[in-house]
């Protein structure tokens, strides 16, 4: 039910816009908050006073948060105009007179992290001292039109068309187990009679799921995880055979490939970003060093 706020003269001013646009981003007042770093009683009272002042609602109230109105989202998309103008105008600033700085949010699955990231973000980390990175580890890709991250980085065949990004190489997997493992069970391996470790229902769409499926249909694994890293270290510790992307089990000597590489689970590995932030002297930083020091 709308309230009822008697219509005046509005005095929306930048602030109001910045936090507006924050709780459409993080959808809960605690979310908008951390966001803010300002305390969630002050976000409750501020998008009252706005409310007021518009005599309009802006957010619906719910327990899945505070769902924006129409009438929000348009205020959200004038605000973030003017964030990537000032981003823009900063970045322009600082060019001729200063060594890149800024903060840089970047999210990926904590298999990527772990397995190639982190190294490369070191030497990132050293070149560019200035610049402040923020590690956001989550299996879904982020919503990067409402800014939760800057920086995707993904594997995937298909990137979302309404992103830009470029390619830096092709994951390849295989099914391991550990020469424990291995000890323990006759050759040749009859791979229906094995213990399995797989992803579970979590990751419903996961390739490596798809493929188990068309190939052994009754197979019914014994461990399932709900990560790719948790899978690899079980068959690292011996518990059974899983598919494991090359990069996880590189150089390990207790693991060997019983089968593959696997052709159908092939998949690029793609750097993302939204149009308006991709000029971004911090984010071009980013995309370049990637290409040029991450081995694939």
């Amino acid at each position: 039910m709308k309230p009822s706020y008697a219509k005046t003269q509005s005095s929306l001013a930048l602030a109001d816009l910045e936090l507006l646009l924050a709780l459409v981003r993080g959808r809960t007042l605690a979310g908008a908050a951390e966001r803010l770093k300002l305390d969630a009683s002050t976000v409750f009272r501020s998008v009252k006073r706005i409310e007021k002042d518009l005599g309009e609602l802006l957010f619906d109230r719910s327990r899945q948060g505070y769902l924006p109105t129409d009438l929000a989202l348009r205020l959200a998309d004038h605000a973030e105009r003017i964030e990537s103008q000032l981003n823009a105008a900063r970045e322009d600033a600082l060019k001729s007179s200063s060594e890149p700085s800024g903060s840089l949010r970047i999210t990926t699955t904590d298999t990527i992290l772990h397995g190639l990231l982190l190294p490369v973000l070191s030497g990132f980390a050293a070149t560019y001292p200035r610049i402040e990175l923020e590690l956001i580890v989550a299996n879904a890709l982020a919503d990067l039109s409402r800014r939760d991250a800057d920086v995707a980085i993904r594997a995937t065949r298909k990137p979302p068309e309404h992103l830009v990004g470029t390619r830096l190489g092709t994951l390849s997997a295989a099914v391991f187990a550990s020469r424990a493992f291995l000890s323990r069970n006759e050759r040749p391996l009859q791979f229906e009679k094995l213990d399995w470790v797989a992803l579970d229902e979590s990751l419903v769409d996961h390739p490596s799921l798809k493929w188990r499926r068309q190939r052994y249909p009754k197979l019914v694994p014994r461990i399932r995880c709900n990560s790719v890293m948790s899978v690899a270290g079980a068959v690292i510790w011996g518990m059974g055979v899983g598919v494991v992307p090359l990069f996880l089990m590189k150089n390990n000597p207790d693991v060997e490939i019983v089968d593959g590489p696997l052709k159908e689970l092939e998949t690029d590995l793609w750097i993302l970003a939204h149009p308006d932030i991709r000029h971004l002297q911090r984010v071009k930083l980013l995309f370049d060093y990637l290409k040029e020091n991450l081995a694939l």
